[in-house]
């Protein structure tokens, strides 16, 4: 279903020399300012009754700006009684802490049982919202916190937030190996040239850079704290693979799991029997889209990341006296 956008706005003097796409994002707040860039480079805008098509032309104040455009909708989605973990609420945003097993939007081969329809059914006037609400995503299998916009203007500056990297992700990790110091990977990543559920490094890609650290070794693994400076489709999954230390139990980057010599029964019954990433989004910092207060949220390792984490101590423990570190 398309919606017809029809907005007419008076530039106000006190907008002397901002960007038209600046000014504009102020004059319209319901729509983002990268949507309002689209627009006029389609020539959607006008100016005082002239086409307009450089979003950098610089605005003196009482222009009348005029936007003819069409918006696609989004499908409408089913609302479902599925249980959230909800860690914050007021009347702008929601932050959630995502289990395992459960996909964000729907999509080819998840109509429904996402967060998506869990939001309809927990809060029916997120349904107003795009994507209702969702500003970013975490894949099916990986745990954690994500913020939720409950308001058109709310969603608008997350994203923009996001976009001006202004908001701070952090995740836990166990990657096979043993690392010797924190880092960061700044590599492209895109769609896979042949595998089109997989992202790869391949040099003409989206940027991507992860920052990662240290938190703990184990014999023949590496206990990660990890910040995304970006959020390309499973960065940090395919990040950490490129440098060869993919997360456990990663079913498209981490390959078989590997055993070290001497590791008891419940140490491979454990690792074998983990069948997600190790991945957890474990803090979240922003700025509040409508107050600007900075605020902060952090959701513990899940009972199967504790449960892999105490078998792989166990381990360590046993052979300390045969390890180099």
């Amino acid at each position: 279903m398309v919606q017809q956008v029809q907005l007419t706005a008076t530039v106000a003097e006190s907008q002397l020399g901002q960007r038209l796409d600046q000014a504009m994002a102020e004059l319209f707040p319901d729509y983002s300012r990268s949507r309002i860039k689209e627009w006029i480079l389609d020539d959607r805008v006008q100016v005082n009754g002239k086409t307009a098509n450089k979003p950098k032309e610089k605005v003196l104040g009482g222009e009348i700006v005029a936007i003819a455009a069409q918006i696609e909708e989004d499908p409408r989605w089913e609302p479902q009684d599925i249980a959230l973990d909800v860690v914050y609420e007021d009347c702008d945003i929601l932050v959630i802490n995502k289990p395992r097993d459960r996909v964000v939007h729907p999509g080819a081969g998840n109509p429904d049982g996402t967060v998506l329809n869990a939001l309809l059914h927990y809060y029916p006037k997120i349904a107003d919202v795009p994507r209702a609400g969702i500003v970013h995503r975490l894949d099916k299998d990986t745990t954690g916190l994500m913020v939720v916009a409950k308001t058109v203007p709310a969603q608008t500056r997350l994203v923009e937030a996001l976009q001006e990297r202004e908001i701070t992700r952090e995740y836990e990790a166990v990657a096979i190996g043993t690392m010797t110091a924190g880092g960061t990977v700044d590599e492209p990543i895109s769609r896979h040239s042949t595998k089109r559920t997989h992202m790869a490094v391949y040099p003409m890609g989206k940027p991507a850079v992860t920052h990662y650290r240290i938190l703990e070794h184990f014999r023949a693994h590496t206990r990660l704290r990890l910040r995304l400076e970006t959020g390309r489709t499973h960065q940090i999954r395919v990040h950490m693979s490129h440098i060869n230390h993919p997360l456990v139990g990663d079913p498209l980057y981490g390959g078989r799991p590997r055993s070290p010599k001497g590791a008891s029964e419940a140490f491979i019954s454990t690792l074998r029997g983990f069948d997600r990433q190790a991945l957890h989004a474990t803090m979240l910092r922003l700025y509040h889209p409508i107050s600007g207060i900075q605020m902060e949220w952090h959701a513990p390792l899940p009972q199967d990341m504790v449960d892999l984490i105490t078998v792989l101590k166990a381990d360590t423990e046993k052979f300390k006296d045969k390890m180099d570190w």
